[in-house]
């Protein structure tokens, strides 16, 4: 669509409008898919709108009463459907809308597979590891609630924590929890409570319901949002066999809204119990210590040792006196054997010396050189001897026998 203009050849209003009808004109039919808001019904005609719940954009839909009424079973407000449509554009007032020429609703089974599908792309993402869930406070100072208007589960979520902590703090944010503007409504109250300081873990509850009514804790958007969130969230959709996504990607999912309430909130009177429990066994455990150390002392205090010092003193120095006096006696002893060993010793080497032989009368016949003559034989005549006796030595000359 093209036209040459000029501020002084400009195009009437109507041609514009005209040349704009006659392109849209030209997209033709096609199939799409969404939610059902804001529908009414004036004479022959249908109006409704038709929203995307991920991108949170809508366009507006007409339809002729007829086809509205063939669609079985008949759409309802919040209901999900693909519509065949035709994009209309009405030059007269310059407004866009389609025109629906076939209505089909979304049948459960093809929910589960569309919910399966996704599933399975966050999990690919990491958004339901185990490995980025937060624990949870132990004492929370103030609970952030998103919950239906005035709903049972806000009643058993606050009654059930009061109970059970008397002094616990809400921040209560009332929210759609189901419709066309559920997802809007519970993301915008996610936000809230995250960026407060104050809140330290949020719970997001809702009663049981169809699948359908729960579908928007299975949308995409919401649950990258309760992802994105630095505040521990805690997950309480339905009853124990309902799953939306939100129970996944939650750092907690609890079966019931006062299941909940049980896992956010400890127990005052268990934790009392707890308190007294772990008093009276560390008091057990300390008069035990005391015990066992008194007796050590008592069993210290009662030794000799300790009862009457100097007698011990007095042990020790008799020991000490009976060890001299024996090393006393084992030394005399010891010296009396070695003198005696002596003795004999020098008896013998008497006994054995040549003095004591020339006392006896022997005398010893040596050469010149000192050397000791033993045999006569080897003495020649003329040869010059010394005769050695035990009181002196005489200078001889042999001759013939």
């Amino acid at each position: 669509m093209s036209a040459k203009t000029s501020p002084e050849a400009p195009l009437p209003i109507r041609s514009v409008l005209q040349m704009v009808a006659q392109w849209i004109g030209k997209l033709g039919t096609v199939w799409v898919e969404g939610q059902i808001t804001e529908l009414t019904a004036r004479g022959g005609t249908v109006f409704l709108t038709l929203r995307d719940p991920v991108a949170n954009v809508s366009a507006r839909i007409t339809c002729a009463r007829g086809v509205y009424e063939a669609s079985v079973p008949r759409p309802v407000d919040g209901a999900r459907v693909v519509m065949h449509v035709k994009p209309d554009f009405w030059v007269n007032k310059g407004s866009f809308a389609f025109t629906a020429l076939e209505i089909r609703p979304v049948g459960i089974g093809e929910l589960l597979a569309r919910l399966e599908r996704l599933r399975q792309v966050l999990a690919g993402e990491g958004l339901f590891n185990v490995d980025r869930k937060r624990r949870l406070p132990f004492l929370p100072g103030t609970v952030g609630l998103i919950c239906g208007r005035d709903s049972a589960a806000e009643r058993d979520v606050l009654e059930n924590s009061r109970r059970r902590w008397p002094a616990v703090r809400f921040k209560v944010e009332q929210v759609a929890v189901q419709g066309s503007y559920a997802v809007g409504e519970v993301t915008e109250a996610l936000r809230k409570l995250d960026a407060d300081r104050e809140v330290d873990v949020i719970i997001i509850a809702r009663g049981g319901g169809s699948l359908e009514d729960l579908l928007p804790f299975s949308d995409e958007s919401l649950v990258r949002a309760v992802a994105a969130c630095r505040t521990p969230v805690v997950s309480a959709i339905g009853h124990e066999q309902d799953s939306p996504l939100l129970d996944l990607v939650a750092d907690v999912r609890a079966s019931t809204p006062t299941d909940a309430a049980k896992k956010v909130v400890p127990d005052v009177g268990e934790q009392l119990t707890l308190v007294h429990q772990l008093r009276d066994r560390g008091r057990r455990v300390l008069r035990g210590w005391v015990e066992r150390e008194m007796s050590w002392l008592e069993s210290v205090r009662s030794r000799p040792s300790l009862a009457d010092p100097v007698r011990e003193l007095d042990r020790r120095a008799e020991q000490v006196d009976a060890l001299r006096e024996r090393s006393r006696r084992c030394l005399s002893a010891s010296l009396d054997r070695s003198a005696d060993s002596l003795e004999h010793l020098r008896a013998r080497l008497v006994a054995l010396s040549p003095a004591a032989t020339l006392e006896r009368g022997y005398a010893i016949a040596q050469r010149p050189s000192g050397e000791v003559v033993r045999l006569a034989g080897d003495v020649k005549p003329g040869d010059e001897l010394t005769i050695r006796f035990s009181d002196d030595r005489v200078t001889v000359t042999a001759q013939d026998a």
